[in-house]
């Protein structure tokens, strides 16, 4: 499971719904771990348009990417760009 979910957003968009991303089986059984750093666009309805990785291991982004795929953020007038970390560690 991850250890945390930061998100580094410079434009300060207020997150309302955040999705733990699961922690793939097959990462878990090769102890990967680390930090899987995503640029995700936000709709002005508060949706995501689209998500890039910046790093991280494949298995783990994956996963994030999935689980932000879910989030939602507080509805703006303009899309906004929201930098966001996930930490796995298989412990």
């Amino acid at each position: 499971m991850p250890l945390w979910a930061q998100e580094n957003a410079a434009s300060g968009r207020t997150v309302l719904k955040r999705v733990q991303p699961q922690y793939p089986a097959l990462a878990q059984r090769m102890s990967i771990k680390g930090v899987v750093k995503v640029e995700v666009i936000v709709q002005p309805d508060g949706t995501v348009k689209s998500i890039s990785a910046k790093g991280g291991h494949p298995l783990l982004v994956d996963a994030a990417q999935q689980a932000i795929r879910h989030w939602r953020w507080k509805p703006e007038s303009l899309e906004s760009v929201e930098s966001i970390e996930i930490r796995f560690n298989p412990n």
